[in-house]
């Protein structure tokens, strides 16, 4: 179901998280679960996965991760400031020492000049440790932002391991 990197990136990520230990949790808004779906899609990954949490709407991200209803309407979901609290959000309501967050425009439409289409915030929460907040601008349509978003939250994840 998934292109052979994208497997052989989050089997690499699963290992590593295993062998020290660490469970995971995702917090996904643009990606609607696909971060989730691609470490699920290995065998084995229950013993690292805690949980996934889809928070399209801003109601799920205050109801699910806690995220202020006053942040949101101040930063925008699309901001780093909410992708740290969704992160942040995910590992207190979870047993994970890792949470990771995105938040984003994957388009075609809701694009603005300060927020474009292809903007995603990213955050890595981990117990004990600051959270990561990172940004890209990611090219192409819908599928390929998202696919990139999924790269991309992988990548920090093993950053944190």
């Amino acid at each position: 179901m998934l292109p052979d990197d994208l497997q052989t990136q989050a089997a690499a990520l699963l290992e590593r998280c295993k062998a020290a230990g660490l469970m995971l949790a995702t917090a996904e808004s643009c990606t609607g679960g696909l971060i989730a779906g691609t470490l699920t899609e290995i065998a084995g990954s229950s013993a690292v996965v805690d949980r996934g949490f889809v928070t399209y709407s801003n109601e799920a991200k205050a109801e699910m991760l806690g995220v202020d209803p006053a942040l949101i309407a101040q930063q925008g979901a699309v901001s780093a400031e909410v992708a740290r609290a969704m992160a942040e959000g995910a590992l207190a309501r979870s047993r994970a020492d890792i949470a990771v967050a995105v938040t984003g425009v994957a388009g075609p439409g809701g694009g603005t000049a300060t927020k474009p289409v292809g903007l995603v915030h990213f955050a890595v929460a981990r117990t004990g440790a600051e959270t990561a907040a990172h940004h890209e601008v990611f090219p192409g349509d819908r599928s390929a932002v998202r696919r990139a978003t999924v790269e991309k939250a992988l990548a920090m994840i093993d950053a944190a391991v």
